[in-house]
C-alpha cells in the first residue's frame, strides 16, 4: 500500500462533491464508535466508497478521535493506495479496500474491537441466533472469520469469503474482532452497534443457562419483514 500522495484536484466536480460529502459523514460517524464505546484510545476505523469513483474515504492512522475532522481523513484508491492527505490512512486500509473491490454492493466498512464481540471473536464461536433482533439485523449468527495477520489483502480476503455465504453483514475475525458492512458507512456503523448489542445479551443469557434457538424459518420469516416492511414507506406516491 503506497503512501504517496496524488492530488485528486482533476477529479470531476460532481466527484469532488462526493469526496467532500464522504469527508463529512465519516469523520462525523467516528463520534458513534466512541458515543456507542466500541472503541478505545484509537482503534478502530469508519471508511465509504465515494459515490461515481474507485476511491473511498478512511480514518488516518493513529489519530485521536477528538481530533477527526472532515479534512484529516483520508482518501484511497480501491488497491489501498493514498492519493489525497496529508496523513497514513488507517492500518486496516488494505483490508476495506479488498471488500470495496470484491463486494460490488457494499458502500462503507468499520472495523471495532468493542469487548463482547472481541471476546466471541478471541474463542472463534459465531454468535448463535437467539434474539429477534438477531434474526432481523444478521438473517441468522454472526459467523466468524479466518485468523489473519494485518498488512495485506488476507484479512479483507477473510472478511469477502465468510460473508458472501452469510446474510450477516457483520463478521468475528479470529483473535481480532468484527468487521461489518453495509450500503453505506452509516448502515455499517449501525451493523457494528448492534453487533455488540447482541453479542453482549447472548453472553449475559449464556450465563443464566442455555439460549433458545430461533427455528430457521422464523428467522427468515423475520428478517424478510424487518429488511423489507420495517420502518417508513417512502415518501410520495
Amino acid at each position: 500500500m503506497s503512501t504517496t500522495t496524488s492530488p485528486t484536484a482533476e477529479l470531476a466536480p460532481a466527484v469532488r462533491a462526493a469526496v467532500e460529502a464522504s469527508r463529512e459523514r465519516v469523520a462525523s460517524l467516528h463520534r458513534e464508535l466512541t458515543r456507542y464505546e466500541l472503541v478505545v484510545w484509537t482503534a478502530g476505523n469508519v471508511s465509504e466508497r465515494v459515490e461515481g469513483a474507485d476511491l473511498f474515504v478512511i480514518k488516518p492512522s493513529g489519530v485521536a478521535y477528538d481530533d477527526l475532522t472532515p479534512g484529516s481523513m483520508v482518501v484511497c484508491d480501491l488497491d489501498g493506495n493514498l492519493v489525497e492527505g496529508t496523513r497514513a490512512p488507517s492500518s486496516d486500509t488494505a483490508a476495506h479496500a479488498y471488500v470495496y473491490r470484491h463486494m460490488s454492493h457494499v458502500g462503507g466498512v468499520v472495523h471495532t474491537h468493542s469487548t463482547y464481540a472481541t471476546a466471541w471473536a478471541a474463542r472463534a464461536e459465531p454468535v448463535p441466533c437467539v434474539l429477534t433482533m438477531m434474526a432481523d439485523e444478521f438473517g441468522g449468527e454472526i459467523p466468524v472469520g479466518p485468523f489473519a495477520l494485518i498488512g495485506d489483502d488476507s484479512i479483507g480476503k477473510g472478511i469477502v469469503d465468510t460473508l458472501r455465504t452469510s446474510r450477516s453483514p457483520a463478521v468475528l475475525m479470529r483473535n481480532h474482532g468484527p468487521f461489518t458492512i453495509g450500503k453505506d458507512a452509516r448502515g455499517a456503523v449501525k451493523a457494528a452497534v448492534m453487533c455488540e448489542e447482541v453479542a453482549r445479551t447472548v453472553h449475559v443469557a449464556r450465563q443464566l443457562g442455555e439460549p433458545l434457538p430461533i427455528a430457521q424459518g422464523d428467522v427468515d420469516s423475520l428478517y424478510d419483514r424487518y429488511q423489507n416492511v420495517y420502518g417508513q414507506a417512502p415518501a410520495g406516491g
